[in-house]
């Protein structure tokens, strides 16, 4: 009954935005923390970025501070990622997880990003 459900992924030219968002159901979404991942071909999935319950704070992978934000809609069970001065390097699989405090964890299907001129 839990789902992760991402959208938003596609197709991009170097410098240019993207957001993915992430909806949730079968969880009461506010008391989960939310991350995104990412996973490049033949690469290990890393941490992309994580948002607190209430959306207070969030945290960043060094490669993409500055240009990567991640908020949520705790009303719409929904949190997003918006991707701003796109690399190719930020090609990837881009996977939404949601972790509660007690330890259930739950993540999304995926959705592919490609930076490519």
């Amino acid at each position: 009954q839990v789902q992760l459900v991402e959208s938003g992924g596609g197709l991009v030219q170097p410098g240019g935005s993207l957001r993915l968002s992430c909806a949730a159901s079968g969880i009461s979404f506010s008391n989960y923390v939310m991350s995104w991942y990412r996973q490049a071909p033949g690469k290990e999935r890393e941490l992309v970025g994580s948002i607190v319950r209430d959306g207070g704070s969030t945290n960043y992978a060094d490669s993409v501070k500055g240009r990567f934000t991640i908020s949520r809609d705790n009303a719409k069970n929904t949190v997003y990622l918006q991707m701003n001065i796109l690399k190719p390097e930020d090609t990837a699989v881009y996977y939404c997880k949601g972790t509660s405090w007690w330890g259930p964890t739950y993540w999304g299907q995926g959705t592919q990003v490609t930076v490519s001129s």
